[in-house]
């Protein structure tokens, strides 16, 4: 029993050490690449070009200058035996540039900023735009919210759960149905506590988890609230 929990308390570790490492070597490619634009623009401009730059996006999603309201998403969501609910139904993917209205609370996916919210084991400690929480989620963050009726000792908990995990963030969220609820691209469960086994569960199976539209993109270089 003991051995067990030990080889997966090890193999957990190996997984955190590998996306840290990952990680680390994106942002040194994405320093190269901006060091490397600012040197194309610059000598653009010195011989009287105009450099028209297209708003990045990752993935194969489009950009959107509407109004942005509409989440894109259709469905509902299905609670499993073990609490955790999924959502059945399409779950957008376009880029927007404005606010969305989300069908959940908080948001699972839908149609989102073109920039991420950082969630390298960012803790956030007011309430973030939801709109790039959301792409957060698309690059396989796990997302902890809490309102004011969770216990401090489960909110200090969990945020040390979340700085020490990649691709992770916390931050206050009012208008949610529990105290303590947890999110993932397509899912989401509430919890009890800090202590509550479906915490690490959740965790092991979302972070960069298989229902993750974008495995490996960056959870660095985005925005910070």
């Amino acid at each position: 029993m003991g051995s067990g929990n030990n080889s997966s308390t090890a193999a957990r570790k190996a997984r955190i050490d590998e996306m840290r490492r990952a990680e680390r070597a994106r942002e040194r490619r994405n320093r190269i690449l901006v060091v490397a634009g600012a040197v194309v623009v610059v000598a653009a401009l010195a011989v009287g070009g105009v450099v028209l730059v297209n708003a990045r996006g990752d993935g194969k999603d489009s950009t959107a200058s509407g109004d942005g309201k509409g989440s894109g998403d259709s469905g509902h969501f299905t609670a499993g035996e073990d609490g955790v609910k999924t959502w059945s139904g399409k779950l957008a993917r376009t880029h927007v540039t404005t606010k969305v209205s989300y069908p959940m609370h908080p948001p699972v996916g839908g149609n989102h900023n073109p920039v991420w919210l950082n969630c390298n084991g960012e803790v956030y400690t007011k309430a973030v735009p939801e709109e790039n929480a959301v792409h957060s989620l698309e690059h396989g963050a796990v997302w902890v919210t809490y309102t004011g009726k969770a216990q401090k000792a489960d909110v200090d908990a969990l945020a040390a759960k979340v700085r020490k995990t990649p691709y992770s963030l916390m931050s206050p969220y009012e208008n949610q149905d529990a105290p303590l609820l947890l999110s993932a691209w397509g899912h989401q469960v509430a919890v009890r506590s800090a202590q509550d086994p479906e915490v690490d569960k959740f965790f092991e199976t979302y972070v960069q988890g298989q229902q993750t539209p974008e495995p490996g993109a960056s959870c660095t270089g985005g925005v910070m609230k």
